[in-house]
Parts: structure tokens; C-alpha cells; sequence
């Protein structure tokens, strides 16, 4: 004869199932949100944020800066314009730009 299981049995083995599909489903989103953002970063990568054009990349001294030739946009990446302004001299017009902007 068979041993019926107890309810507190029944009621663990359901929390186990349900926890195990709340985690499948959670890795299911994590890969889902992870493809949507490749997917995004190759859909706007090197893309001009004003028209969408492709950006071309020029050296500006020892810094490779991104232009976009339709709007003449010019695109710097993080800490790109410090590495100018220090290789810049004091008397150069660029400096003098900035301390209008209220640079040092």
C-alpha cells in the first residue's frame, strides 16, 4: 500500500519547483537584457549621436578623437579632453577657448 506523502512534504517539494522556475526564468530575462543590449551597442556603435551618420576616427596630437562628417561633429571619449588640454600649450588657442568656458 502506498504512503500518501504529508502536506508539509507536498508544500516543500512545490516551493522547491517554484523556486527553481523563478530562477530559470530569471536567467531566461538576464540573457534576454543582456542580447537587447548588444544587439543596441552594434546598432549605434561608432554612429553620431546628432544625424546617425558613421563617425570617422582622426589623431589629434596622441588622442584619437571621432568626427562625424556630415554634422562635423566631434566626439571624445572619457578623459580624451584632458589628454588635450595638457598636451596643449599655454599660449595655444585651444587653451584660450577653454578659459572662456571657464576651464583652467
Amino acid at each position: 500500500m502506498p504512503i500518501k506523502p504529508s502536506e508539509a512534504e507536498e508544500r516543500y517539494f512545490k516551493t522547491q519547483e517554484l523556486q527553481m522556475r523563478m530562477q530559470k526564468l530569471a536567467d531566461e530575462q538576464r540573457a534576454t537584457a543582456e542580447a537587447e543590449k548588444r544587439r543596441l551597442k552594434e546598432l549605434h556603435w561608432m554612429h553620431c549621436p546628432k544625424c546617425g551618420q558613421q563617425l570617422a576616427a582622426e589623431k589629434y596630437g596622441t588622442v584619437e578623437v571621432d568626427l562625424c562628417p556630415t554634422c562635423k561633429g566631434v566626439w571624445l571619449d572619457a578623459y580624451e579632453l584632458e589628454t588635450i588640454v595638457e598636451s596643449a600649450g599655454q599660449s595655444s588657442p585651444f587653451r584660450a577657448f577653454l578659459k572662456i568656458l571657464g576651464a583652467r
